[in-house]
């Protein structure tokens, strides 16, 4: 077994030292398709790629048939990948930064951009100033919070408190699906 990896070393070192001689034979190996999981296709990039870029904070996903997101909503996916107003138990997918009226529409027919993730001031029924403490804050609809985790949706935490009633909650979309799934 130490033989192979010697001669596969080797060879590795051999297709080095040809890469810097010569970038055209370089490129031309790395073509080689691997035969008995053993090749020389090369697993770095040896040139620049143009890749597509995605604003880090922002999504859009398709939303569920003849159902309306309002522009501040909580999102929720109904199980079958389309966004609707979050009910109690849906993944949390974000906040609806814009209305998508999909009333008239069959599922996937409009998209409803949300920010999913960031700091928002929410109301949260019973929220005191002793919540600096950065307690878990659920959803049980689109516009309704709470500090209950029950059968709720885990949204985010309270970052800080404004006043009774009112406090700037934490979110992010996908640590909420991270921490259920723990």
């Amino acid at each position: 077994m130490k033989t192979v990896y010697l001669a596969v070393g080797l060879a590795l070192l051999a297709v080095g030292c040809l890469a810097l001689l010569s970038p055209d034979v370089a490129t031309h190996l790395a073509t080689i398709p691997a035969a008995d999981g053993v090749g020389f296709a090369m697993a770095t990039l040896a040139a620049n790629k143009t890749r597509d870029y995605q604003l880090g904070d922002k999504e859009e996903y398709p939303v569920v048939a003849s159902d309306i997101i309002y522009q501040g909503a909580a999102v929720g996916e109904n199980g079958s990948g389309y966004a609707r107003p979050l009910v109690a138990g849906d993944p949390f997918l974000g906040f609806a930064e814009a209305i998508a009226d999909n009333s008239a529409g069959a599922a996937g027919a409009i998209g409803v951009n949300v920010r999913k993730r960031g700091n928002i001031v929410l109301p949260i029924s019973a929220i005191a100033i002793t919540a600096n403490d950065r307690p878990a804050v659920y959803a049980s609809d689109d516009d309704t919070f709470t500090l209950t985790a029950s059968t709720n949706t885990l949204i985010g935490y309270v970052s800080r408190w404004v006043s009774t009633g009112i406090a700037v909650v934490e979110f992010d979309a996908a640590l909420c699906k991270a921490a259920l799934q723990a």
